[in-house]
């Protein structure tokens, strides 16, 4: 590729070994990284024939001369189409807040994955509805995830946290499959604050933003000397999480000789750290998650069917949020409560021509990427409410206000009394819909839904199996 055809991007930052590292991870994709270290050096740099060219930007929080709002907004004043994404080692919502008032892209929670950075990067650029952006702050508004906060009266969803309820209270290992951002960490966590180790350590190591060369160690350990580098003793996540829950991300990463270490280690019930003579009995409760079916992997031969039997006595599959649009309502109101009680903003009501327009997307970040679609509106807003409005790249996205999409969406606001034929649907199909209306009306309060209907919680409880919609309970 030549020169002028690779992206550049510029990072403001002046940490040497920061830097080397975010221009090593752009240039395996292809990125041209140029340096500049402190603000009025950057702001000279765009009107320069290099400045230019330039794709997106980055920058430090701590980067010196003007505090990172202020160069943002002088940036973005210069350069408006610019993308520029903030590096900063808070997760603190009102500084991402200030930051994206002042007009930054995104947000950048330090140690950046690799994976994570790539991703902001192609979504800056190529103006997709970013999957992950602002996923370390949104991720921290449900600090005590349970079964309770997790909003949905989808069938599939509930019959997944069902199962899940149940599996809690055993020890057997668990294998959550479901797509990036379906809610499988916040299960984790309502699954291990469920279970008798509620009381023991929980550790998420997610294997895709590991290190190939590092996660055999971070797993099992190591002895002082085990390798060149490693001058201490190492006791992994295995060993640490002895009798308590250690949940493994995106499994279908570990390399396959990580894999075979780890399903000899899970029949075994011990642990041999790298470079020791022996090994170390545990009592650690798994828990997998992969964002794809396991069985296809071990079909294609990049899974170990050995590890796949190993974790999976027990399977939950968690349904994309496409597949249980009529949730849309329930989570937004939900996730803007939360939002509403963070630093620097305020709660906001959303109107039903912005929950149509939620609906007709199909969301290929699930629940995560609503979640930051949210938190990003919500920055903005001036209103009471969301309203279609806030969101115009959804909108130019579908096809505008007059799509046909955007239309049926906005028909099926409600509850639909009749078929297409013009006759009346069946009575049973009509009340489930009332009772997830009033589910997403509620966000998930049953007590509330009850009275609301004017009939018993014991009642509603019947209903809702009666009905299909199943629960967690």
């Amino acid at each position: 590729m030549a020169e002028f055809e690779q992206p550049l991007l510029m990072l403001i930052d002046d940490e040497p070994a920061q830097c080397r590292l975010i221009t090593a991870l752009a240039a395996r994709e292809g990125w041209r990284t140029l340096v500049v270290s402190d603000s009025e050096t950057a702001i000279a740099m765009l009107g320069t024939r290099q400045g230019m060219q330039l794709n997106a930007i980055i920058l430090d929080q701590w980067v010196p001369g003007d505090d990172a709002s202020t160069l943002i907004a002088e940036l973005k004043a210069r350069r408006p189409a610019l993308p520029i994404l903030m590096l900063t080692t808070s997760a603190s919502p009102l500084l991402a807040v200030e930051a994206m008032r002042a007009g930054a892209t995104d947000y950048l929670v330090k140690p950046v994955a690799p994976d994570r950075l790539m991703q902001a990067l192609r979504a800056a650029t190529t103006r997709e509805t970013p999957r992950d952006e602002l996923a370390p702050l949104t991720e921290k508004m449900s600090s005590n995830p349970d079964f309770e906060s997790m909003i949905g009266a989808a069938p599939t969803f509930r019959a997944a946290l069902a199962v899940s309820a149940k599996a809690a209270r055993g020890h057997s290992p668990v294998l959550i499959e479901g797509e990036s951002g379906s809610g499988k960490e916040m299960l984790i966590r309502a699954m291990h604050a469920a279970s008798p180790r509620s009381r023991g350590v929980i550790r998420i190591i997610n294997a895709g933003a590991t290190p190939a060369n590092s996660i055999e160690s971070v797993l099992f350990g190591h002895e002082k000397g085990a390798f060149p580098g490693a001058f201490d003793r190492q006791i992994g996540a295995l060993q640490h999480c002895d009798g308590g829950t250690l949940a493994i991300d995106e499994i279908d990463r570990l390399p396959i000789s990580v894999q075979e270490r780890f399903a000899e280690s899970l029949m075994r019930s011990d642990v041999r750290p790298v470079g020791a003579r022996h090994s170390f009995k545990i009592d650690t409760r798994i828990i997998a998650a992969s964002n794809l079916p396991l069985k296809d992997l071990v079909a294609a031969g990049h899974f170990l069917p050995e590890l796949l039997q190993a974790i999976s006595q027990v399977t939950v599959a968690l349904p994309p949020l496409r597949e249980r649009l009529g949730d849309i309502s329930a989570l937004a109101r939900h996730f803007l409560a939360q939002i509403g009680e963070q630093p620097g903003l305020r709660p906001l009501g959303i109107t039903d021509g912005a929950l149509s327009l939620l609906s007709a997307y199909d969301w290929p970040g699930n629940v995560r990427q609503l979640q930051a679609v949210l938190f990003r509106a919500a920055v903005f807003c001036d209103g009471d409410a969301l309203t279609s409005g806030d969101f115009p790249q959804l909108s130019n996205m579908l096809g505008g206000p007059d799509a046909p999409v955007l239309q049926m969406a906005q028909e099926g606001v409600g509850v639909m009394l009749y078929t297409a034929d013009g006759n009346l649907r069946p009575l049973e199909e009509i009340e489930a819909d009332v009772i997830r209306l009033a589910i997403g009306h509620y966000r998930g309060r049953m007590t509330e839904v009850a009275r609301r209907l004017g009939i018993g919680r014991s009642t509603l409880y019947r209903k809702l199996g009666e009905l299909g919609l199943g629960d967690a309970a």
